[in-house]
């Protein structure tokens, strides 16, 4: 396997729900598609403008608001740091007046019902979700790229080679669970402090912690919104806020003001083993709604995922006295790697192996990370997220009507769970007896992707997506 480098950064990025792969990753090949017109000096000549979207991105693309996100893209709006109250309203200015401004100073007409292109019927070779640029620029003709969407905000363009924007050297090149077990043993450190080794190759040390700590207060606050909105989500399913009620629910009515007085009634009302599964699946559900909702989540290692290491770290922070923010650092770093390791020898995508690449991957960071703070070994932690994942191994991508809602909302819930019990079982082994290596299931997983059909890869044409009778009310 050719070396790639990946940050915890790029596992970790805050954007805009509701997915990463057909939101956030669109949005920015969009942004990188205006910035290829500037560099080119074409971006005053563009005349007209269309987009192709292609097989997972257009069939389940207006479900996952993949065309809003280009048009956004296009605008050259950040999606860390939009007000995302500001989203429905600026794209209803592109479509009441058929104009859009090309990074904030080219302006030009779109129609985003004509210009923006649904082709159903194709898909092309390197992945599912592809997207075509086309700028009209006068006498100099066509100005065409495409683009890939490739899991987890990632995207690649066509024709272009791996890690053209980092040519780092890392001290501790991981591709495999075995390079990573090799390094910590050889140079006696945890996973986390290999990591942290490899991100000073991109940023100091303060950098990383100032850098996850934002990562942590994103989720934090992705959480606390989730837990006091209510509401119906939007798309045309008409589901339901739930986290909002179970959270006031399990606090008895009791009174807060901010998060703060929030977390000091939290933590003493799950003193139960009900209680606080309770908790977990609603910070789970509390992040996922939000995401619906084009609200500002982290991706974890997707969008459609974001929910379950926010909901285990939470409960480490909560119920097992975590509140360091040393040990959350050391949580998403070595979270981190592991995400990192599947996407290198698997994938992140769902339209490429289904909800094993995403609820699956994100369960096995969340666990590996979970024993890591909780004093576990090296092979401790490996092992919780061998088991974590080998129990998510052929879950299916089916989203009833191309949202991030059905079933996807509470499989988080159902992940973050799975996580905290593979990290016990874990702690509560011996790793030297165990039958599968992560390798083997990263292996496993890749091999199970491959086999399964493409009806269930985030196409919506298979399933739930295809047996629940629901109608959308809107779309």
């Amino acid at each position: 396997m050719e070396e790639e480098r990946i940050s915890v950064f790029d596992v970790f990025k805050i954007g805009v729900g509701p997915s990463s792969s057909h939101t956030l990753g669109p949005w920015k090949a969009a942004q990188q598609f205006v910035k290829s017109l500037q560099g080119s000096d074409l971006l005053s000549k563009v005349e007209s403008l269309k987009v192709i979207l292609y097989g997972s991105l257009a069939k389940t693309g207006r479900g996952h608001g993949t065309d809003i996100a280009i048009m956004l893209g296009l605008m050259d709006c950040d999606p860390v740091t939009i007000d995302t109250s500001t989203i429905l309203p600026i794209i209803d200015g592109v479509r009441q007046t058929s104009e859009i401004t090309l990074s904030r100073n080219t302006r030009i007409s779109f129609v985003p019902e004509s210009d923006i292109f649904f082709e159903y019927n194709e898909s092309l070779p390197f992945h599912p979700n592809a997207m075509t640029f086309i700028a009209e620029v006068g006498e100099m003709g066509q100005f065409i790229e495409t683009w890939y969407s490739i899991g987890g905000g990632f995207i690649k363009k066509e024709g272009e080679c791996d890690n053209v924007d980092k040519p780092v050297s890392l001290p501790y090149p991981i591709n495999y669970a075995a390079d990573l077990l090799k390094w910590c043993e050889t140079s006696n450190k945890r996973i986390w402090e290999v990591v942290m080794e490899n991100e000073k190759a991109w940023r100091s040390e303060q950098e990383v912690n100032d850098g996850l700590l934002e990562i942590y207060k994103t989720m934090r606050d992705c959480i606390y919104r989730g837990c006091n909105t209510d509401g119906i989500l939007p798309g045309g399913l008409d589901v339901k806020r739930r986290a909002a009620n179970m959270s006031r629910s399990l606090l008895n009515g009791g009174a807060y003001s901010d998060y703060e007085s929030w977390r000091a009634r939290v933590r003493p009302s799950g003193n139960s083993f009900n209680s606080i599964l309770d908790w977990v699946s609603c910070f789970a559900l509390a992040v996922n709604e939000e995401n619906a909702s084009f609200g500002r989540v982290v991706t974890a290692p997707t969008n459609g995922a974001a929910g379950v290491i926010p909901a285990v770290l939470k409960y480490y922070v909560f119920f097992c006295d975590g509140d360091d923010p040393q040990k959350i650092v050391q949580f998403l770093l070595t979270a981190g790697e592991i995400g990192s390791i599947f996407k290198k020898g698997s994938t992140i995508s769902a339209a490429m192996g289904g909800c094993q690449a995403e609820i699956g991957v994100s369960s096995a960071m969340a666990a590996a990370g979970l024993t890591e703070v909780m004093g576990g070994s090296v092979k401790q932690c490996l092992m919780a997220a061998e088991i974590a994942m080998e129990h998510h191994l052929g879950m299916t991508c089916d989203p009833v009507g191309g949202l991030v809602q059905i079933p996807c909302i509470e499989r988080n819930a159902f992940g973050a769970i799975k996580a905290i019990t593979a990290s016990q079982l874990a702690l509560r082994s011996d790793p030297a007896l165990a039958k599968v290596s992560l390798d083997n299931v990263v292996k496993t997983m890749w091999q199970t992707a491959q086999d399964m059909h493409s009806r269930y890869k985030e196409t919506s044409e298979g399933g739930l997506a295809v047996n629940i009778p629901i109608s959308l009310s809107e779309c």
